[in-house]
């Protein structure tokens, strides 16, 4: 059980023992990042075995939780309690059952008006439009804190975001390689009065979409390099319909509009560029992966 915390000392204590009633086998881990209050004290005094991540940002917490935790199987929750401890149930099961390699517990069916900012509803579905059309999915919720996952998952997925963006990373990381995710809805509650969200709107929104143009970049560079190609190239066309023109037209084969002739044959030879940079870069992703897959197989 990983608990990633950052100044929640109102509720970190009630997260572990609800955790704790649902899952008394299991091994409650928080995981303080830079808290000034009471976070670890409090959560080391309801049982929990608390580490220390002194690298600000959700993103080095759960590589911390990746690296150091071994388990058969994991579930992550955020400190804050607006995730329903008795739902965890439904997330393992799959996971257990080798149905799922990641069961996430999508919010955005069941929660109050207060749960989410205003500009968050919206940012949320930008993100999963995004996300879905770079992983071909169908997914609901990206940015949900709440997962269970296996094994094979901390070992593979490799997370190096450093904030908030990471839920964004994992779940794109999952489509990369192929791997089963699932989700299941949970009941989504706001916070607490007097608890405040660490997560900045237009900051942390800006990272996740710079991280997801980075992803797609890296996991599809194809498409990525080929579709800026097309674009240079179908530029030159449109500069060279004129000098083609003169050039059939005019019996000596004279090409009048020269500029856009040496302009023409400047945006096909880049786009002829990016479109073998695209098939370059495909190539040694596909072959990457599968040494990716045999290192982490042979773990």
């Amino acid at each position: 059980m990983l608990i990633p915390c950052h100044n929640e000392e109102q509720t970190v204590v009630k997260v572990v023992e609800d955790f704790r009633r649902e899952l008394p086998d299991a091994t409650i881990y928080v995981f303080d990042n830079c808290s000034t209050d009471r976070t670890a004290e409090l959560a080391r005094q309801a049982g929990a075995e608390v580490l220390a991540e002194p690298r600000k940002g959700k993103g080095f917490v759960v590589e911390r939780m990746l690296d150091t935790v071994q388990a058969d199987f994991y579930v992550m929750v955020d400190g804050d309690d607006t995730y329903p401890a008795n739902c965890v149930g439904d997330l393992l099961q799959p996971v257990q059952a080798g149905r799922a390699d990641m069961v996430v517990g999508a919010r955005l069916d069941d929660h109050t008006d207060e749960s989410f900012r205003p500009l968050h509803k919206f940012g949320n579905r930008l993100v999963r439009s995004l996300v879905n059309w770079v992983g071909q999915a169908d997914l609901t919720d990206i940015m949900s804190g709440y997962r269970a996952f296996s094994r094979r998952v901390a070992q593979r997925i490799p997370a190096v975001s450093p904030g908030f963006e990471v839920e964004t990373d994992m779940t794109i990381q999952m489509l990369y390689y192929q791997m089963k995710i699932i989700e299941v809805q949970v009941p989504y509650r706001q916070r607490p009065v007097g608890s405040e969200s660490k997560l900045n709107t237009f900051r942390d929104g800006f990272r996740v979409l710079w991280k997801i143009f980075t992803l797609f970049r890296e996991v599809k560079p194809l498409t990525f390099f080929g579709g800026i190609g097309v674009v240079f190239f179908t530029l030159g066309i449109l500069a060279g319909a004129l000098p083609i023109s003169d050039y059939i037209s005019n019996p000596d084969h004279f090409v009048t509009h020269v500029p856009l002739a040496i302009l023409a044959t400047g945006l096909v030879l880049v786009g002829g560029g990016f479109v073998f940079l695209g098939i370059l870069l495909h190539s040694m992703n596909w072959r990457l992966r599968e040494l990716h897959n045999v290192l982490t197989r042979n773990r």
